[in-house]
């Protein structure tokens, strides 16, 4: 038996020794080459160079028939490779067809496409940093910034593409709609068009960070998955089935931040370093640095009248850059889309139907014939021939396109953009006149008013509940971009939110611009909360569309923190008790209230988890606050508070 064994041992010694001397050929080829030659685009990858030597990972995809074809160009944080690979396919518009691409544009238009990921992130060299300050400023004192960077690349672009007619446009969405903005700022000359979509614009006015000095905390896990690590690697973890219960066990923001590791982020700190609108954030305000001059390449915004995310930045610039625009270079698009949805189709968003699909309006009859005009060297008789208004926007409630001159505008002609005045009244009622109001001033004793308490620790959700993290539910699938159409029945319903309504309107009312918020309001805590919504009650009954009867809809609403009414850039304690007057901007609204429906507000104290919880105590930095500091507070609203429309005086047409 021994002697078998060891025969056995003997064996398997020489065989292994035979296969380490005779191994079987890898069935791996040291090099793949994939074969390509019958797609209908050609895909190059190149490391180009900036003027501080760094070099920036950009994909360039070539249709393969290309002759002097324009270049439309996307700078992004969110991976370059994969923005051009979103299908295995030999079909360049398959391939493209995702996230911030208008495939169907750009195949159809015969462009190169080129995606770059920003410095520090992907495949490119450098560092990153969030929202990158301008060149020269106090908060980066280099030479480099995305100007900069948009600049070297164009100018790469131009000269080393020989399919190309040297002719470069810029678009993007988001994070990429901001980037075409700063390339504004020093434009290369090869740089023709420039359309930001949804752009950040002012992190701390209205866009992705804060809202007139609320918090935006949801955006803490885009924040750690954004910074921790070039590629993305680092997630947010789910602790919760509700987004609720995440948030208020955690205390603070800055609590969470640190259970989470996101304080591990510069870019965390700060923003917890500049909770107020300080030089920081007023040196980045991009509507701020482009309004210093004059617009000289062609632009047009995309604005989204539901965004969740940055529904502030396309607004602000085209009031920043529109009295400036001599040479009519400044064009905007309104469509009532959620946060890049003009990328898609749209025919509706979640329940509200506009009858046709949006987003292919917006893509063909728009963007294309305007890419086409200033990037083709010989455009064709229909983008030549296509009347490309100044401001189209859509008109919600009537559902209909309107070509305007210019924003705010009701209409072309005869008609007229007036404040009316929506005042709150007894037995939860609003009164519309077609006046402007007087400024609010502190009441006598015997004003009338109506309260509510705000308790810290039952804040009102900014949705229904459960609230999915990520906003995710497994029959709906990703339902966070369309929160701002959410049903706000639940909140009426509520002890802490206050609602008024009107009558059933005999006539349609439209509004075209932003409603302004006056609010006579006292607490009695010494910091608060003040959030509202300006709404469009649908008839109790509607036949064709059973779901919708009584559905309450969002037009525009915003949250406003208190310690900043009378300065923006310093938080001061509230005076207990006493009735203040605040005043906010809203969204953007262009909206037809329609006869059978009513108009209705809301006013409420927190709007949970999206804003951070004000503790109702003052404290110097909120993102600090101590749990002994969330108190609850009696909230009054006065009768006097008002929401200021923009009124358009003509008849709907």
């Amino acid at each position: 038996m021994k002697k078998s064994v060891l025969a056995l041992a003997v064996l398997a010694s020489v065989l292994l020794s035979a296969h380490a001397q005779n191994p079987l050929p890898s069935e791996t080829p040291d090099e793949f080459k994939a074969p390509v030659d019958s797609f209908d685009y050609i895909k190059r990858a190149v490391m180009i160079p900036m003027r501080d030597g760094v070099k920036l990972n950009t994909v360039i995809v070539i249709p393969r028939k290309a002759r002097n074809a324009p270049i439309l160009l996307t700078r992004t944080p969110y991976n370059a490779a994969d923005m051009v690979n979103h299908a295995e396919n030999s079909q360049m518009e398959s391939v493209l067809t995702g996230y911030d691409n208008m495939a169907d544009v750009i195949t159809q238009g015969g462009y190169i496409r080129v995606v770059q990921d920003v410095r520090g992130k992907y495949g490119s060299e450098g560092d990153y940093v969030m929202t990158r300050p301008m060149a020269g400023t106090p908060f980066n004192p280099t030479v480099i910034d995305h100007s900069t960077d948009a600049w070297d690349t164009i100018e790469w672009l131009s000269k080393n593409v020989p399919e190309s007619n040297g002719k470069v446009g810029i678009i993007g969405g988001s994070y990429d709609g901001f980037l075409p903005l700063i390339a504004l700022v020093n434009p290369h000359p090869a740089l023709k068009v420039a359309v930001p979509m949804n752009p950040m614009v002012d992190g701390w006015r209205g866009d992705d960070w804060f809202h007139h000095g609320a918090f935006r905390q949801i955006n803490m896990s885009y924040i750690l998955e954004q910074v921790a690590t070039r590629r993305n690697d680092a997630h947010w973890f789910t602790s919760h089935y509700d987004d609720y219960d995440t948030f208020i066990r955690a205390g603070s923001a800055g609590a969470l931040a640190r259970q989470r590791g996101v304080e591990q982020s510069g870019f965390w700190r700060k923003i917890a370093a500049h909770p107020s609108y300080d030089e920081f954030w007023q040196s980045q305000a991009v509507d701020r640095i482009l309004a210093r001059q004059p617009v000289t390449v062609p632009t047009l915004l995309v604005h989204s009248l539901w965004d969740a995310e940055d529904i502030y930045g396309a607004i602000a610039v085209y009031k920043a850059i529109k009295p400036n625009d001599k040479d009519n270079q400044v064009f905007m698009v309104l469509g009532p889309w959620n946060h890049g949805g003009q990328d898609g189709d749209g025919s509706k968003l979640g329940p509200i139907k506009f009858n046709s699909d949006t987003g292919l309006y917006f893509r063909q009859e728009i963007l294309r014939p305007f890419l086409d005009r200033y990037l083709k060297d010989d455009p064709s008789p229909e983008a030549l021939a296509a009347k490309i208004a100044p401001v189209t926007a859509f008109e919600t409630g009537t559902n209909k396109w309107r070509a305007l001159d210019s924003w705010p505008a009701g209409c072309v002609s005869g008609c007229v953009i007036a404040p009316a005045t929506l005042r709150l009244a007894a037995g939860a009622r609003l009164n519309l006149t077609n006046t402007a109001s007087v400024p609010l001033a502190r009441p006598a004793q015997k004003e009338a008013y109506d309260e509510y308490v705000s308790d810290p620790a039952k804040p009102v959700p900014y949705r229904q509940r459960p609230i999915a993290p990520y906003g995710y539910d497994e029959a709906k699938g990703q339902t966070w971009p369309r929160w701002l159409v959410d049903d706000q029945r639940e909140a009426s319903g509520r002890t802490d939110v206050l609602t008024y309504t009107t009558g059933v309107l005999s006539a349609p009312v439209k509004i075209s611009g932003e409603p302004i918020a006056h609010l006579l309001a006292a607490t009695s805590g010494t910091d608060a909360d003040w959030v509202v919504k300006l709404i469009d009650v649908y008839p109790d009954q509607v036949a064709s569309q059973p779901e919708m009867g009584g559905y309450q809809l969002m037009i525009s609403a915003d949250i406003f923190r208190g310690r900043y009414r009378e300065s923006a850039a310093t938080a001061k304690p509230i005076a207990a008790n006493t009735p203040l007057p605040y005043r906010f901007a809203m969204p953007t609204a262009n909206h037809v209230f329609l006869p059978g429906h009513r108009i209705m507000v809301q006013i409420q104290s927190s709007w949970f988890p999206l804003y951070d919880r004000n503790p109702q105590t003052f404290v110097q930095n909120i993102f600090y606050a101590q749990p002994a500091d969330y108190k609850k507070a009696t909230q009054r609203i006065y009768h006097d508070s008002y929401i200021e429309l923009p009124l358009v005086s003509a008849t709907v047409r």
